[in-house]
């Protein structure tokens, strides 16, 4: 049985591993800190920074679609990773130099992120996509890589959202930014020293030689959609507009490709489009960890950890802290439960714990103190259950596209999974901005308030689609076991 031990992983894996960890590393950094930035040093409302911090979320999870189509298509895997890390990195350090105020910051700052925008969308689907093209069809492993896989977004992450707020606070916003583009660089060098050990496997363009036309292009199509991205940053109306219709030209090649297929095969498709729209729901309320979550944390909750001072926004570790605790349980809990605890129940016990996420909150309001303050262990155990959701959900929403989307479409249908963000993402800038104090109200107590009823309704809203998930899973499970 030591064959499907979840820890004797092929080679690659481990390679995969540590590229993703340096990656989330310089993306979480940045991302703890983003909003806070845009309001105390840009001076935008905390409206607008929700707002336009969903949008940048959107363009980035939407243009992950291309990254993977890149990859499968046209560089190869590999190479549009080294590529991608190189753009972001560019991205990072003029977002620092935005901080450092010398070149006019709030102008700047939509150049930065067209150039993250882009990085991210090259990046974010191929190390995933590459990962399952390591395993045969039905390794058992499959479930428990793709759970440790995601322990190595969650250590990065964790590290520096510990790190951006210390060092922000420190030594200002422009070195905060500066280490998520070291993380970058430490990313392109361990791929490139490292990449032997994944020579013999990617997509199809990644056996033939590099081809440089095709390349050239590619490098000048990302730079001129970077700016691309600036601007629509400044304008979301038309941002809105044009992920509107990617989403619907993505969601019609997913069901022209699905109608082309027969049988099991076309039904596994079908159960995979109705889990995305799950995971929308989930993304929804990951995303009000660094918006809404993130200033709950600011007003109304005491800024003080076992009886240590912690900056405010460094309660977003708790996210990936309780993911690296309970990540290796889960994963070994998979292998040992197999067929019994299916993909469908997954995804529905996941909606269960991110309502009682939010519920605990509005409940906590009623013990704050006279000043509007909780006590910071309510938000700790609300951090839990999310994460509890999150590992359920967006943990095994890539082995579940590895699972049920054949493996000629892989690259294509992990792109399609990160866009179910990119939609989550504007529904979560607009759901945040409800918290959002008006301007002039500083007072704590009022606040409470506002953030009681909000988070009191996404938790009511999230539980009826919970039970709506829950009762359909027996039903999609059938339909996965080749059973319906």
């Amino acid at each position: 049985m030591s064959d499907v031990n979840v820890f004797k992983q092929p080679k690659p894996f481990y390679l995969i591993f540590s590229v993703e960890f340096w990656e989330r590393f310089g993306f979480y950094g940045m991302q703890a800190i983003l909003t806070v930035y845009m309001v105390n040093i840009l001076g935008m409302s905390e409206a607008e920074s929700f707002t336009l911090f969903g949008a940048f979320s959107a363009l980035i999870f939407g243009s992950v679609a291309i990254g993977g189509w890149v990859g499968d298509k046209v560089l190869g895997t590999k190479r549009t990773i080294t590529l991608g890390a190189f753009i972001l990195t560019i991205g990072y350090a003029l977002l620092g130099v935005s901080a450092a105020g010398e070149f006019g910051g709030k102008e700047l700052i939509y150049i930065a992120m067209g150039f993250i925008t882009m990085g991210n969308g090259l990046f974010k689907a191929n190390p995933s996509s590459l990962l399952a093209k390591s395993y045969e069809k039905h390794d058992p492993r499959l479930d428990g890589a793709f759970t440790m896989y995601y322990m190595a977004i969650n250590l990065g992450s964790f590290f520096s959202m510990l790190l951006s707020p210390w060092i922000a606070d420190k030594m200002g916003y422009g070195m905060a930014f500066g280490v998520s583009a070291i993380g970058l660089l430490i990313t392109m060098v361990n791929f490139m020293v490292m990449g032997h050990i994944v020579k013999h496997i990617g997509s199809k363009a990644d056996m033939l030689p590099v081809n440089k036309r095709y390349y050239l292009a590619v490098v000048i199509a990302t730079i001129g959609l970077s700016f691309l991205s600036a601007l629509l940053l400044q304008h979301l109306f038309y941002a809105h507009a044009i992920l509107v219709v990617i989403g619907v030209t993505i969601v019609v090649i997913y069901f022209k490709e699905a109608f082309k297929t027969h049988g099991l095969e076309r039904a596994k498709m079908f159960v995979a489009f109705i889990l995305m729209l799950q995971g929308i729901v989930f993304f929804a309320l990951y995303f009000q960890m660094p918006t809404s979550l993130n200033f709950f944390a600011i007003h109304n909750v005491s800024h003080d950890l076992l009886g240590f001072q912690v900056e405010p926004e460094q309660f977003q570790a708790l996210n990936p802290f309780w993911i690296m605790i309970a990540s290796p349980l889960l994963a070994i809990i998979y292998n040992k439960l197999g067929d019994r605890f299916a993909m469908p129940f997954k995804f529905a016990f996941g909606m269960v714990l991110c309502s009682l996420a939010f519920l605990i909150l509005k409940f906590a309001t009623g013990f704050a103190n006279a000043e509007g303050i909780i006590n910071s262990n309510w938000l700790v155990v609300s951090y839990l259950l999310q994460s509890l959701g999150e590992l359920l959900v967006s943990g095994l929403g890539l082995a579940m596209i590895a699972q049920l989307v054949p493996q000629r479409m892989m690259g294509f249908a992990m792109g399609m999974w990160f866009l179910t963000s990119a939609t989550a993402a504007i529904l979560a800038g607009w759901v945040a901005s409800l918290t959002a104090a008006p301007v002039g109200i500083v007072d704590s107590n009022q606040t409470l308030m506002l953030y009681a009823e909000v988070f009191g309704e996404i938790g009511y809203v999230t539980a009826a689609i919970a039970v709506f998930t829950l009762l359909i899973a027996p039903k999609l499970t059938r339909i996965i076991q080749g059973k319906a």
